[in-house]
């Protein structure tokens, strides 16, 4: 049985081609969530007034990955010290945020949160968002996929 995940790191076409490669997420798919618009557009979210993160939202099995190692990997592409912003990309749509689908994920993520913090890789406080998931906006389709559809290798982060 498959198991949903939703993080924003920025720009949402990094992410999904991070996350696509590991064995275990079954399907992907980009969008907004976290604001208070219903059904924004790209250009709505970008505007800064919604209130929406870019997201990645995936489809997993626990069984062949579990939560904790796709946190891993949430953390190890992007800057969660930066807040509203990941690399060349600015504005409260690119947030570090974990939108959590369970109270499980909740809790594995404040602990991998704190254990990262405590770790002192980074100087800066971590300010990564962990809130309750809330409604996925499903992106436009010229963004699902994109940096496979124009045969790039990555945008902005760290892949």
């Amino acid at each position: 049985m498959s198991e949903t995940a939703t993080f924003g790191a920025g720009c949402f076409w990094g992410i999904e081609a991070y996350f696509v490669k590991i064995n275990g997420v079954s399907n992907t798919a980009v969008g907004y969530m976290g604001g208070a618009l219903d059904n924004p557009s790209y250009k709505d979210v970008c505007a800064g007034n919604t209130g929406h993160a870019e997201v990645l939202q995936l489809e997993y099995d626990p069984i062949i990955v579990s939560y904790s190692n796709l946190l891993n990997g949430f953390w190890s592409i992007h800057d969660p010290t930066t807040l509203n912003r990941q690399g060349p990309d600015v504005g409260s749509q690119y947030r570090s945020v974990i939108f959590c689908h369970t109270e499980d994920q909740i809790i594995i993520s404040e602990k991998s949160k704190i254990e990262l913090q405590k770790s002192k890789k980074y100087t800066s406080k971590i300010v990564t968002q962990i809130l309750p998931a809330k409604t996925f906006y499903l992106a436009e389709e010229y963004h699902q996929q994109y940096l496979k559809k124009h045969g790039l290798r990555s945008c902005s982060i760290n892949l």
